[in-house]
């Protein structure tokens, strides 16, 4: 079974998250995802999402901060990725590799069908999201 380590870009804008649906092929096909890529031999995640957001969505960001890591074992394929909250420095997160897009609120998390991997970010995220609301 073949193993891939990726790195998922979460992006948090008033309040509201940015997920993207995959194209329509392979066993994760429609499903809804955080946006990001494979990390190639000497990449650091950073660098990977760095490259991934700038060929996927035509945009520039920054990597902040660490949330967390996630193994998922599909039935083809398992993953280790690896999720990074990051900023947004240029650009507009233009679909090239995706069906669809939505930022979506803390309580909107589930109106879409994540990717059974992106599930335990989602969870993260949602926290993030009530502690920055609840601060407010």
């Amino acid at each position: 079974m073949k193993h891939f380590n990726v790195a998922a870009a979460v992006f948090i804008q008033n309040n509201k998250v940015f997920c993207a649906q995959r194209k329509d092929a392979g066993e994760t096909a429609k499903l809804w995802e955080f946006p990001g890529g494979k990390i190639e031999e000497g990449e650091t995640p950073g660098q990977a999402l760095e490259r991934e957001i700038q060929e996927e969505l035509c945009t520039k960001i920054r990597v902040e901060d660490f949330i967390t890591t996630v193994n998922h074992e599909y039935k083809t394929f398992s993953i280790t990725m690896h999720a990074y909250l990051c900023t947004i420095l240029s650009g507009s997160l233009t679909l090239t590799e995706h069906l669809d897009s939505r930022w979506l609120s803390a309580d909107e998390l589930d109106t879409v069908n994540w990717a059974p991997a992106d599930v335990p970010i989602v969870e993260k995220v949602r926290e993030r999201m009530r502690s920055y609301t609840s601060k407010d």
